[in-house]
């Protein structure tokens, strides 16, 4: 991940740019192969028609899949990479995506420069980009297995109940991977979801439990580890597409 902020750019757009920018080559450096080798970036962000990726994806100069998973986009692009690599169509592939404070709360909230006032409740959008090289090879982690999720709604109405609206997909795709895999949350050293922060953390681990699955001592959230919980102005936690792709 680059630094925040403006990173000398002349706009908060621009800045997230760069940002992505940035991930993507960084991850292109530690792996190993040279960007020609990049057969294809899937990526995303929460700017409209995902302006961010497709400007990112001209610097690159490789194929490029745009995709829009709004907060998921970081673990949808990873499943998506992955069965791309494994199926013979890439040999390497990046899932990558970002997100900035303040482009993306003007656009799903009040405007940055209306000042609104939020509840406790409300997440704070993370400013940041990550980006993964997907490839055959005997070093790195391995992606075994990606178990896609559906839509859950439950009516939550509020635009600040972000983590209670979330929370009931977030378990029902837990649960769907434990049933198909024939794992129990014994299997895993840590079960992570996204950004259901403060407020959704504890619903989605009520309802887990209530489903037969206990997870208290291998369960985090990256809503709540991605900020300092006495950091201001943070609320329930973040939020956002880079969230997820940071804290991993």
């Amino acid at each position: 991940m680059g630094k925040v902020g403006k990173q000398g750019q002349n706009s908060w757009a621009k800045a997230e740019e760069k940002l992505l920018e940035q991930s993507i080559q960084l991850a292109i450096e530690k792996a190993g192969p040279t960007s020609d080798q990049v057969d294809l970036i899937l990526s995303g962000d929460l700017v409209n028609q995902i302006t961010t990726s497709s400007f990112s994806a001209r610097t690159a100069a490789r194929p490029y899949l745009g995709i829009l998973g709004a907060c998921s986009t970081s673990m949808e692009g990873l499943a998506l990479a992955a069965q791309l690599v494994d199926s013979g169509y890439a040999n390497y592939a990046i899932a990558a995506t970002s997100s900035h404070n303040s482009t993306a709360e003007r656009q799903f909230r009040y405007p940055t420069e209306y000042g609104g006032q939020k509840p406790p409740t409300a997440h704070c959008t993370v400013t940041g980009a990550g980006a993964a090289l997907v490839g055959k090879s005997e070093k790195g982690h391995l992606i075994t297995h990606a178990t896609i999720g559906k839509v859950i709604d439950w009516g939550i109405k509020s635009p600040w109940e972000m983590g209670a609206a979330m929370a009931p997909a977030a378990v029902d795709t837990i649960t769907a991977h434990f049933q198909d895999t024939g794992r129990t949350p014994a299997d895993y050293d840590l079960i992570v979801t996204g950004d259901l922060a403060r407020i959704g953390a504890p619903i989605a681990r009520e309802m887990l439990e209530n489903n037969g699955y206990s997870i208290e001592d291998r369960y985090e959230d990256c809503g709540v580890l991605i900020y300092h919980p006495d950091q201001p102005e943070v609320f329930s936690g973040g939020s956002g597409c880079a969230c997820c792709a940071t804290v991993t």
